[in-house]
């Protein structure tokens, strides 16, 4: 079964799921993942993960990313972007955006974000999506999220286009609306791209032409996706012990900035098969998850 991480251009008009069946079509397999969904209407970097590598996603599912997106003033929407049915729509003139810059960098640093109806997120096992389309509302509860970058990129009459970094978690349709609301304009979101996701960069992410062109040159060792952890390399004694579930004293203990952080654990014999942690001051090397066979023999630390 082929594994590795292919940093995929998810083309608007694609749901992520109907990406990830694309690759299962590709390599004829079905272990097949993704992080960080995009909406249909949305373009940019998709990572997928393809057999023994779908067991990192959860340690890459908090990379923080970048995005691109397209302001519409002057216009609300049920959904917070373009998709929706229009629910306010008033004129805008150039007079209206005076502030646009100040209000666009009071976000910097981050907010109390409320999320959208229209999103994955569940209340009592249902999807707040699935409910916004019966025509029910529900109370969210507003969460804390980062903005590490945000700038005004190009401005119109109506229009504007915003650069943004931030962390898991935020709705840049939301960001669009609550900046209009700090004009005391309605606001949506149109075109949004998303340029980054942690290590996986726009510039190279691959078409589906791409992919289905060349399947195996598409494929990224399936440690890229961790590479933000610190690695630690075993002997085929200790990597054994670890792989039974035992602790190893660990030898090559790496620098870590923060105690008892998540390792990447490499042997000469099966490349990454697993992820570790050292306990306290002991200098114990406690396996936390193991792939059996490991992952890439040729993946890197």
């Amino acid at each position: 079964m082929t594994a590795g991480v292919i940093n995929l251009l998810k083309p608007p008009g694609m749901t992520s799921h109907d990406a990830v069946a694309f690759v299962r079509r590709i390599f004829r397999q079905k272990r097949v993942g993704h992080s960080g969904t995009l909406d249909p209407g949305a373009a940019g970097v998709l990572p997928v993960y393809l057999g023994q590598a779908t067991r990192l996603v959860e340690y890459a599912d908090g990379f923080d990313k970048s995005y691109r997106a397209e302001i519409l003033f002057g216009t609300s929407t049920d959904t917070g972007d373009d998709t929706g049915a229009t629910l306010i729509h008033k004129a805008v003139t150039a007079a209206d955006l005076k502030g646009l810059a100040a209000a666009i960098e009071s976000f910097a640093g981050g907010y109390e974000q409320v999320p959208p109806m229209y999103s994955a997120l569940k209340v009592d096992g249902k999807k707040l999506y699935e409910l916004a389309r019966l025509g029910i509302e529900v109370e969210r509860t507003a969460r804390w999220i980062e903005i590490t970058e945000i700038r005004l990129l190009w401005q119109t009459d109506d229009q504007a286009g915003l650069q943004v970094s931030c962390s898991k978690g935020t709705y840049i349709r939301t960001l669009c609306v609550d900046i209009g609301a700090k004009l005391g304009l309605p606001a949506t979101m149109g075109f949004l791209l998303r340029t980054r996701v942690g290590p996986f960069d726009l510039n190279a992410a691959l078409t589906l032409e791409e992919i289905a062109a060349d399947p195996q040159g598409a494929l990224l060792p399936a440690d890229t996706a961790v590479q933000h952890l610190p690695a630690c390399r075993v002997c085929e004694n200790e990597a054994r012990l670890l792989q039974q579930g035992q602790a190893v004293v660990c030898r090559n203990r790496p620098d870590l900035t923060e105690p008892e952080s998540l390792l990447r654990l490499y042997s000469e014999k099966t490349g990454l098969f697993g992820m570790g942690r050292i306990i306290g001051q002991s200098g114990m090397l406690q396996p936390v998850k193991i792939f059996v066979d490991g992952i890439d023999k040729n993946a890197d630390n």
